[in-house]
């Protein structure tokens, strides 16, 4: 029997066992279960849980103290522990976890290549350095606020604007999608992509990009020999993620090789290699792996926060209400910081729903963490940033599926207690669409959509986020 045969008799035989597990489930009703089944271990809980994936994780972590064991398919790798405890997390991020993800997690994220999302240990700290210089110097934040505040004033607002005057439905998260591609390909690689026109015509980048995050999501939940079959013979999920890679590796090729000046193609490519001894500034593949996760990080972290946040406020009226009068009363470009409510009001937002809603850490040698699980070297931990958020234990009187609850009254000071760290830029990127679109424009949500995220390790919107605009007057 031919390899494709023999892999579609697995495939079969594992959908049957599924199966027959998806029944005993539906019957049970039961929505925490973690049953240990023979052979597919925990997996079929977890599967028939999939369109609620992260509530539902949250739900496990609530009913489990914290932490849990989830135990995959027999022989197949997936075993991992997931912990919301504040205790392993400090633990976590104080030891060799802190740079460490395991020797699973570059081949789960292959696509990314050496980029700071897979670059582990030494190469982490280097890509860390040197981005964290790039980004906190004077001349690139200046270009950043010049580049963010004309593709606001001719194109985002000229855009809005059609959308207003012809009663366009609009969808909020693609047009937040379009304009942070747009934004950061011209920070990172001296390019406007120009994805965000008033036709919306479909553009390669974005549905790659899209595709290859849902497609890294599901690859942990699948045995790596699993997968990467799947990648070979070119089926499912897999072989959108090689399309995708196809387009990232066309685009990049274009850009790389033109090497424009003034922009973080070029500071890569002349990195200081005595203090970065592990950058690579004369490959061209490391350039292109560097730069597309930058990319991709500008474009779906702050356009997924952006989303969530314009959900929630269009649920929250006096907070809008709020932000407004701040605006007016504060409003100055250049001065950001003085937006003391909206920013409390980003960082509620991220609470709940967090751009990246997990994150890997990996123990460099066996250990016990404080709440008594031993680890074993190279074991995979994962930190479900979404349920850290929600959990009653540690957010005590909110309500977990609401929003806002903190920024009421005069607590607004919120940047010492946000489990997450989001770049300076990024932060000052969402505040300034927020500040120019909430200032002119007030927005209602059409009723009847679907509001979930799609299972990825991009915290979207599944249909996005459908809204007709009219100008405030």
């Amino acid at each position: 029997m031919s390899m494709i045969g023999l892999f579609g008799v697995f495939i079969a035989f594992i959908f049957f066992l599924i199966f027959q597990c998806f029944f005993l489930c539906k019957k049970s009703h039961n929505v925490l279960l973690l049953k240990n089944w023979p052979f597919l271990g925990m997996l079929p809980g977890m599967l028939f849980n999939i369109p609620r994936i992260f509530d539902w994780i949250s739900e496990v972590h609530e009913a489990n103290d914290l932490t849990f064991a989830f135990k995959g398919p027999w022989f197949s790798g997936t075993d991992k522990l997931f912990t919301v405890d504040p205790r392993n997390i400090n633990h976590m991020l104080n030891s060799n976890f802190a740079k460490s993800k395991g020797p699973e997690f570059k081949k789960i994220f292959d696509i990314l290549g050496d980029g700071i999302v897979t670059a582990d240990m030494e190469l982490w700290e280097d890509l860390r350095k040197s981005g964290h210089a790039l980004f906190h110097h004077q001349n690139f934040l200046k270009l950043s606020v010049s580049c963010t505040t004309s593709k606001l004033k001719d194109v985002l607002v000229p855009f809005v604007d059609k959308a207003a005057e012809e009663n366009i439905v609009i969808d909020l998260q693609d047009v937040f999608q379009r304009f942070m591609f747009d934004t950061a390909s011209i920070l990172m690689t001296g390019y406007d992509q120009m994805s965000l026109s008033t036709e919306i015509p479909g553009y390669e980048f974005g549905e790659a990009a899209d595709f290859s995050e849902e497609a890294i999501f599901y690859r942990h939940l699948k045995p790596v020999i699993l997968w990467r079959l799947q990648n070979l013979i070119g089926v499912g999920i897999e072989r959108k993620i090689r399309s995708a890679s196809e387009i990232f590796n066309i685009l990049f090729g274009k850009i790389i090789s033109s090497r424009r000046k003034e922009e973080i193609i070029t500071y890569y490519m002349n990195v200081d290699t005595t203090k970065y001894k592990l950058l690579k500034p004369g490959n061209d593949t490391f350039i292109r792996d560097v730069v597309l996760s930058l990319l991709l990080a500008g474009r779906d972290t702050t356009s997924s926060a952006l989303t969530w946040f314009f959900w929630l406020l269009s649920k929250h009226p006096q907070v809008m209400t709020k932000i407004r009068q701040e605006i007016n009363t504060n409003f100055d470009p250049t001065d950001l910081e003085k937006l003391v409510y909206l920013h409390a009001a980003l960082l509620e937002s991220m609470r709940l729903y967090p751009p990246v809603p997990f994150n890997h850490k990996s123990p460099s040698k066996s250990d016990v963490l404080p709440s008594g699980h031993r680890v074993e070297a190279e074991s995979k931990i994962v930190i479900c940033i979404y349920a850290l958020g929600r959990m009653r234990s540690t957010h005590q009187n909110l309500n977990q599926r609401d929003g806002f609850q903190r920024i009421e009254g005069s607590n607004v000071n919120l940047h010492q207690s946000t489990w997450f760290l989001m770049l300076v830029q990024e932060l000052a990127w969402m505040k300034m669409v927020a500040m120019e679109i909430i200032q002119k424009y007030d927005f209602k949500v059409v009723e009847g959509q679907k509001i979930e995220p799609v299972p990825s390790i991009i915290l979207r919107k599944k249909h996005g986020l459908k809204v007709t605009v009219t100008k405030n007057i």
